[in-house]
């Protein structure tokens, strides 16, 4: 049974940058792809960015492309969100998830291919 934890989150000029990191408790974290999602209050929960199982893949949705950059540390079973200019409608819970299906040849954006859901960590930017 894998566990994810967040961190990093937390209070943040618009401008500024966080780094947020996903802790994965289990074996075999280096067989899957990760995915990070945000829900603002109010809000349905929302993709920003995932990575492949052996990190070659990347994708982000248009909102962050080219702010953030998600990356993964295998031998450490943690994977990141550098989180750069932020912006006001940034502000939100940042959860990760793990790949249902090891070794996807293709990155899922998609909530049902994803299991192990974190806590959430809060990221508050403010003006």
């Amino acid at each position: 049974q894998v566990q994810l934890v967040e961190s990093g989150g937390g209070l943040v000029q618009a401008g500024g940058s966080l780094r947020l990191s996903c802790v994965a408790t289990g074996r075999f974290f280096s067989d899957y792809g990760m995915d990070w999602f945000r829900q603002a209050p109010g809000k349905e929960r929302e993709f920003v960015a995932a990575i492949s199982w052996d990190g070659d893949s990347t994708y982000y949705t248009d909102s962050v492309m080219g702010r953030f950059t998600i990356s993964r540390d295998n031998a450490n079973n943690t994977m990141y969100l550098q989180m750069n200019s932020l912006k006001l409608e940034d502000t939100a819970v940042y959860y990760c998830a793990r790949d249902v299906e090891p070794r996807r040849p293709a990155l899922t954006i998609n909530t049902a291919d994803l299991r192990s859901w974190g806590q959430g960590t809060q990221v508050t930017v403010s003006s």
